[in-house]
């Protein structure tokens, strides 16, 4: 009797260790997932805020920030991140822009940037977009942005931090990842394009300010990038079998080559965001100059299927 108790003690001890291991394994496996994840959910960035080890961005008009933002959050807006010397606006700011702007705002090639915006991280991904140009990957994005963060209980501020100068410096590799160019468009006829902007605007029924024509880019196939959170909800990201549902719709593969482009390639960075970092997409390219670009030159072909009303 005490042989058996003896040998069933053991065995439950065995089992148990084996179990916390398992646990244990999956606990590690949780955090790696976590660590890996393009984004950061409202909760656990509350819960950890006085030890987090992000610089956080608000990507919001400098007039939003100052009503109220994160905690220790710095700012900066779009027009932070163009390059002045085009006849149209958006385009990519230069890297020494980029490196300027950094340095000035304390932010060092060393910290790892948590972006957030309150319009379902449309522009946050811009900035995402942007920094990955230039082969800087350290960037995550607050799934949800301020409308999580409040609804997780999350407190704003209107205290500026006080920051000073550093030496931000940009890769000097030139991948120039997930960008492309209306060069490269023109000359690439299997490439898909896909056209982020409202149905409207695909169309060709509205034309946004900025825009010299209104319509799209021949052949392009159309997904409101919209469609892709829960706009009128939380503001996050869709399940990942509901966007994956959606871009099926569109009739394509992860290996084919894919170019998002919208108004001035905000929009379209969101999509390819979602495209590249959560469905696991290989090939995916922002055209930078998008349909502001596009439009403005009278030899490049354009599509539209309705009469024109102009947005001011």
């Amino acid at each position: 009797m005490n042989w058996r108790i003896s040998t069933f003690v053991l065995l439950f001890i065995l089992g148990v260790s084996c179990k916390q291991q398992e646990e244990s394994s999956k606990d590690t496996n949780a955090i790696i997932h976590v660590q890996k994840s393009p984004l950061v959910e409202a909760e656990q960035l509350k819960s950890n805020l006085n030890n987090v080890a992000y610089t956080i961005v608000d990507f919001r008009k400098p007039e939003q920030f100052k009503k109220g933002h994160l905690p220790n959050a710095i700012n900066i807006w779009r027009n932070d991140i163009e390059n002045p010397d085009f006849p149209y606006k958006g385009v990519i700011a230069s890297k020494k822009q980029l490196e300027k702007l950094f340095s000035k705002l304390s932010i060092k090639n060393e910290d790892t940037l948590l972006i957030y915006d309150d319009r379902g991280l449309c522009d946050a991904a811009r900035l995402w977009w942007v920094l990955n140009t230039y082969n800087f990957t350290k960037v995550k994005l607050l799934n949800g942005g301020l409308r999580a963060w409040q609804k997780a209980g999350g407190q704003l501020t209107t205290e500026i931090p006080t920051r000073g100068q550093s030496n931000f410096k940009l890769s000097a590799k030139k991948e120039m990842l997930f960008y492309t160019t209306k060069e490269e468009i023109k000359q690439k006829s299997n490439w898909i394009l896909i056209d982020a902007r409202t149905h409207d605007e695909f169309s060709g029924k509205r034309q946004k300010l900025g825009a010299s024509k209104a319509g799209r880019i021949p052949n392009s196939r159309f997904l409101d990038w919209s469609e892709t959170v829960d706009y009128e909800g939380t503001m996050k990201f869709k399940s990942l079998q509901e966007l994956a549902q959606l871009y099926n719709k569109l009739d394509v593969t992860k290996n084919d080559t894919i170019v998002t482009y919208c108004h001035t390639g905000v929009r379209s960075a969101h999509t390819t965001f979602v495209l590249t970092q959560l469905l696991g997409f290989k090939n995916v390219k922002n055209y930078d100059g998008s349909w502001v670009e596009w439009s403005y030159y009278r030899d490049l072909p354009i599509k539209k299927d309705s009469s024109t009303v102009i947005l001011q």
